[in-house]
């Protein structure tokens, strides 16, 4: 079983989240355990407070970093332990980040809030970090929950075909293929005829065909990377 915490002081929006479709089948059938523990609990003033004035000034609130660090020392994180900051400047989040942390046992998340964290909950506390995006968001409870159902969906028997996953997006760095289900037409779009065919091995290649072209065309940075045989590149040979 993989243990995900959440270092936030939002536990409600995090936990609450995490309690609906997959990721709640999912903790219900004991593949995860999902936990939190809120910075605020550890304040040591009356005030419960966890944020403080910038140091050589600015806008905004900083978190402190030693309620951020006895909050995560309450999750008694082992060594093989990942402890993921959510931070803009870490690399970009993607398919094979999600497949290692899923290996792992224990994984928590530090959601930041207010301007940012101390840094030096960077540098001494963080184990992995990872940004979703270029774009800014309140805080680090997103993301973290976006990156918690990408490592959970990817465990033994959460997803209800084991084979799923193997079809995703970005599995072997290419876009995944177009879905199509009832009704065969809609609004004059017609389902391509080969998915009505019955034809398994003229599917395949389709599809196989449709994400190369996709890839190429959406996303051409993850297309130079792709890993592409001769069929592939017979399929999308222009005519």
């Amino acid at each position: 079983m993989l243990r995900v915490d959440f270092v936030t002081l939002f536990p409600e929006m995090v936990l609450g989240a995490l309690s609906h479709s997959m990721m709640g089948r999912a903790q219900s059938s004991g593949a995860v355990q999902f936990g939190c523990s809120n910075p605020r609990d550890f304040a040591a003033d009356k005030h419960k407070t966890v944020d403080d004035t910038s140091y050589g000034g600015g806008p905004g609130m900083v978190m402190m970093v030693p309620v951020v660090a006895d909050a995560l020392a309450a999750l008694s994180p082992g060594p093989e332990a990942a402890i993921v900051l959510c931070d803009a400047r870490g690399p970009r989040f993607d398919q094979a980040a999600a497949r290692g942390l899923a290996s792992l046992g224990h994984v928590v998340f530090l959601c930041g809030h207010y301007e940012g964290v101390d840094e030096r909950v960077r540098t001494q506390l963080a184990t992995h970090r990872y940004s979703i995006g270029d774009f800014v968001v309140t805080g680090g409870e997103l993301p973290a929950l976006a990156m918690a159902d990408a490592v959970v969906r990817l465990l033994p028997g959460v997803l209800g075909d084991p084979a799923s996953h193997e079809d995703d997006s970005f599995v072997e760095g290419l876009l995944g293929f177009p879905l199509f289900t009832r009704p065969e037409s809609f609004r004059g779009e017609v389902v391509p005829p080969v998915l009505l065919s019955g034809h398994h091995e003229e599917i395949r290649k389709w599809r196989r065909k449709e994400q190369l072209l996709a890839t190429r065309s959406e996303r051409p940075d993850l297309f130079c990377r792709a890993s592409l045989t001769a069929a592939d590149i017979e399929a999308i040979r222009p005519i």
